[in-house]
């Protein structure tokens, strides 16, 4: 198991079983696991995602992005959910920087 800080001082824990379901859906990702890591650490941007999700994102190149999905679930204790390759942010939805 590693663990990162988000950008609200949050310790995330990525867990093997979490990291092998991530890979399973989405095994385009299963070289990448530091890059993961060091989203939820340094990201370009973070979104507010689906109950109570927060969605940590990078660019990697013009116009596609790293994004990973984790939950804070106190002031010191989060967890990583999934992570995907996309295109597409909703800026509306940033919740930091702000």
């Amino acid at each position: 198991m590693n663990v990162v800080r988000s950008v609200n001082g949050v310790a995330i824990r990525m867990t093997r079983e979490r990291w092998q379901h991530i890979i399973e859906n989405h095994n385009d990702l299963a070289a990448h696991y530091d890059a993961v890591l060091s989203t939820v650490e340094n990201p370009d941007l973070v979104i507010s995602g689906y109950g109570g999700t927060l969605i940590a994102m990078r660019g990697i190149a013009k116009g596609r992005y790293l994004a990973v999905v984790y939950k804070e679930l106190s002031k010191v204790d989060g967890f990583m959910l999934s992570a995907y390759f996309t295109s597409k942010i909703d800026k509306k939805r940033k919740v930091w920087p702000l």
